[in-house]
């Protein structure tokens, strides 16, 4: 390019920068209900555009020369500008710039230079453009791992019971929006880059319209769930997001700052899943109490002994009776009708009535587990 086309380029620099301005101001509404200082950032980053043309051009337009100078450009305006305008924007942005220069910087050339000068304008619009995506790229780069650090304080505070004004605080800063009910889930961690995991989270809760936050802690991955109706449901269309492994379920509570229960109650069913090799997968956290209880949560045991024991307890009609003797005879109703001097069919009665108090039938091998732990556990701390 002849020295006297840059010469005149380089002297109206400003005047284009204004006429793209003026161009933004009568062709992009949102550009003017922008304030008066973020208008003079675009300002500032249009004539930083039209002095980085003057020097791409006059290096001859080589890659490495205009990858520094297109970056240059956008150092011009503060850092806060990848917030304020969006990437989308920034395009439209670029493209009126780049309309203005290919409408008015050719009448500053020599006529045998209009084609090249075109196609060189043409050729920095596209840097320009690359520049503009490397700066929002690192802008979502910075933002995501400020958020995955959120997140991970978030789920440490909910480990460790904090108030619920720290949680609501932390949750407030990640645009949690609390959708009730809200359930925690646990498993094992797949491992490698935590953004990733995160990611494969977010994008699996996006297709099940789930509200989450989600945080790797040690070899766990812990998420909060909001608006599950049915959590075990919900866990199992983020379960892709986890390691190999049980996931547990915590019991769904109203809202994030009674969430605490829901946590402590998942990471309790974590510990103790291997106890249940056959343990569906997502599995509730309230399925694996017995687990729970053998392994010293004291959550499991005073479930146990207040909805189970103490329902028994409460219901009277001989239950309690029933069931000891139903076990002793190995499950035999006959037997169990002998040892009480009553007719099968009242043993029978009883056990339904087992079931209808408790949830829990004495006929189901794991359900007759859970209730003889209740038994046990009800005797063994009947006072507390």
């Amino acid at each position: 390019m002849l020295p006297g086309t840059l010469r005149r380029i380089e002297r109206h620099a400003g005047a284009l920068a204004s006429a793209a301005v003026a161009r933004m101001d009568e062709t992009l509404p949102w550009f003017r209900a922008l304030p008066a200082d973020q208008r003079s950032w675009v300002m500032l980053v249009a004539q930083a555009g039209v002095r980085s043309l003057v020097e791409w051009l006059r290096s001859g337009g080589t890659v490495a020369a205009s990858t520094e100078i297109s970056d240059e450009v956008f150092a011009a305006a503060p850092r806060a500008l990848a917030r304020v305008i969006t990437l989308t924007h920034t395009v439209q942005l670029i493209k009126v710039t780049v309309d203005v220069a290919e409408a008015e910087v050719p009448g500053f050339a020599e006529p045998a230079e209009h084609e090249a000068l075109i196609q060189a304008i043409l050729r920095f619009s596209r840097e320009i453009a690359f520049s503009a995506a490397r700066v929002y790229a690192r802008a979502a780069e910075s933002r995501g791992a400020w958020d995955a650090r959120l997140q991970a304080l978030l789920v440490d505070a909910l480990l460790r019971g904090d108030s619920s004004d720290v949680l609501a605080s932390r949750a407030a800063a990640l645009g949690w929006a609390d959708a009730p009910p809200v359930a925690v889930v646990v498993g094992r961690s797949p491992g490698g880059d935590v953004t990733a995991v995160l990611h494969a989270v977010y994008r699996a809760a996006r297709r099940a319209r789930l509200e989450v936050i989600a945080g790797v802690h040690g070899d766990r991955l812990v998420v909060v769930v909001g608006g599950a109706t049915d959590p075990v449901a919900a866990a199992s269309a983020l379960s892709g997001g986890f390691g190999e492994g049980p996931v547990v379920v915590g019991p769904a509570v109203p809202s994030l700052d009674q969430a605490t229960e829901s946590a402590r109650a998942a990471l309790a069913g974590f510990r103790a899943a291997p106890a249940w090799p056959g343990a569906p997968s997502p599995v509730a956290a309230d399925d694996l109490l017995p687990e729970r209880a053998l392994s010293g949560d004291m959550d499991a045991r005073r479930k146990l002994r207040h909805d189970v024991f103490g329902a028994l307890t409460r219901a009277g009609s001989g239950l309690l009776e029933t069931l000891d003797a139903f076990f002793a005879s190995g499950g035999v109703l006959e037997s169990a009708a002998r040892e009480l001097y009553v007719h099968p069919n009242t043993v029978r009665y009883r056990l339904r009535r087992v079931a209808e108090v408790t949830a829990l039938s004495p006929l189901d091998g794991r359900d007759a587990f859970a209730l003889r732990m209740a038994l046990t556990v009800g005797r063994l701390d009947p006072g507390t």
